[in-house]
């Protein structure tokens, strides 16, 4: 069966096509050819979602945390959509926990997608193109993206980095709140979740984060809650949602919204430039000078800073064609 061309995917997935929506999804995370012209065209019509992150370490009832709040933002009128980051399979490269199936109560619902999405090896967790997937559920559409991340490694700073605004979610367990002190998990929260909050101890966790929140330094003015769920009877969940869109206004009403995305989108600028210098550094100099080069870092014989300097001035010699890749 003959696949449909770009544009045809492009408007369908504008639209809220939920199968044209998946392959554009899919083919910006294969870094398709056509990929630019889709995140051209879907950049175009964003910036209408409020992207809420979801972080945490693993075992912290995350997934059934976005499920209910989901629930909760249907209630409310709003379209929902899930990105959820899981660990790459092995064997076929894709997401491995399968989250359609942990949140099969939302399956069926035409104002929810759920989409998992492979970390791929990406540092920390959190797949490279999670924030160009947000941009095309933005311009499907969705009011509220929702945004999961495995809760491993740096992932934690980069959904930061992703969301407008983020929650951090634990338990009750002894050593939560100081272990989320160690991770960095204090300075990225806008405001955090004590999950499983039936289990003993509860309290005590709350008054433990809130306790290294007054340590905490920072310019803002909010002040980040500190909320009791239990996800999996769907208690608490309306609080967290209310936090949330109380902290959407916040960040409206001093400009703060207006310099997080801009913030974003630096770093996002920044990162495609990195990326596309590198190519056409690398595509300029010769792999023989290369291998020279690296035999002198190995053997001693340059310091890194030299062995840089001779490439930079390698590659400024060589011939517009090999810096065009040609």
């Amino acid at each position: 069966m003959s696949r449909p061309p770009v544009d045809q995917v492009l408007r369908n997935s504008l639209k809220g096509d939920r199968a044209a929506l998946a392959r554009a999804i899919s083919l910006v995370e294969n870094e398709a050819p056509e990929s630019t012209a889709l995140l051209d065209a879907a950049f175009e019509a964003s910036g209408g979602a409020f992207r809420i992150g979801i972080t945490g370490p693993p075992g912290a009832g995350k997934s059934t945390l976005v499920m209910r709040l989901a629930q909760e933002y249907r209630r409310r009128g709003d379209t929902v959509a899930i990105v959820a980051v899981d660990p790459t399979s092995p064997f076929s490269g894709g997401a491995l926990l399968g989250d359609r199936v942990r949140m099969g109560e939302l399956a069926g619902d035409p104002g929810v997608f759920i989409r998992s999405m492979a970390t791929r090896g990406s540092m920390g967790g959190l797949a490279v193109h999670t924030a160009q997937a947000c941009d095309l559920l933005d311009a499907a559409g969705f009011a509220r993206i929702l945004i999961e991340t495995v809760g491993v490694g740096q992932s934690e700073l980069e959904v930061a980095q992703t969301a407008d605004s983020t929650a951090v979610v634990l338990v009750p367990e002894s050593g939560d709140a100081v272990q989320a002190m160690k991770a960095g998990l204090m300075e990225i929260g806008d405001l955090f979740v004590v999950n499983k909050a039936d289990r003993e101890g509860a309290e005590r966790a709350a008054h433990a984060i809130r306790s290294a929140l007054e340590l905490r330094t920072t310019t803002s003015d909010w002040d980040s809650p500190v909320l009791l769920t239990t996800a999996s009877q769907g208690e608490g969940i309306a609080e967290v949602v209310e936090s949330f869109e109380n902290h959407l206004e916040h960040l409206k009403s001093r400009g703060g919204l207006e310099r997080r995305r801009r913030d974003r989108l630096e770093q996002r600028l920044q990162e495609l430039l990195r990326r596309q210098l590198w190519d056409e550094f690398r595509s300029a100099v010769p792999e023989a000078t290369w291998r020279e080069i690296m035999e002198g870092l190995v053997a001693r014989r340059l310091t890194p800073h030299l062995a840089a300097a001779r490439l930079i001035q390698r590659a400024a010699k060589a011939p517009r064609s090999a810096r065009d890749g040609r």
